[in-house]
């Protein structure tokens, strides 16, 4: 996860969609070169939160999830991204080694 936030930051648009599963990798651009953009920081929630959520979820080593606050400002207002990611360990389809591929996520209910 701090990977590909680091390449969300500077704007690293092949390292992203290396990391992206193809199942899912958008066809369109990810990252928006016009779009002025300033990346605040990166906040990983605890593990302890995500076992928690995972009591009713089936766990396998090739499946995890990342809770995660990403800080960014733009058009001078600064923003939250709070997102619940899902990621999946497959063989690279170039090597042959097992690496992890950001899935998709979905976003938690804000309380």
């Amino acid at each position: 996860m701090r990977s590909r936030y680091t390449a969300f930051t500077l704007k690293d648009e092949p390292y992203l969609r290396a990391t992206w599963h193809p199942s899912t990798r958008p066809s369109e651009p990810i990252i928006d070169e016009k779009e002025p953009i300033r990346w605040l920081g990166l906040d990983i929630k605890s593990d302890l939160r995500l076992r928690k959520r995972k009591v009713d979820l089936s766990h396998t080593p090739e499946c995890d999830t990342v809770e995660f606050v990403a800080r960014f400002k733009t058009g001078g207002r600064a923003h939250r991204l709070h997102e619940l990611s899902r990621f999946v360990r497959e063989p690279d389809s170039d090597s042959g080694a097992l690496r992890w591929f950001y899935l998709d996520g979905s976003f938690p209910e804000k309380k």
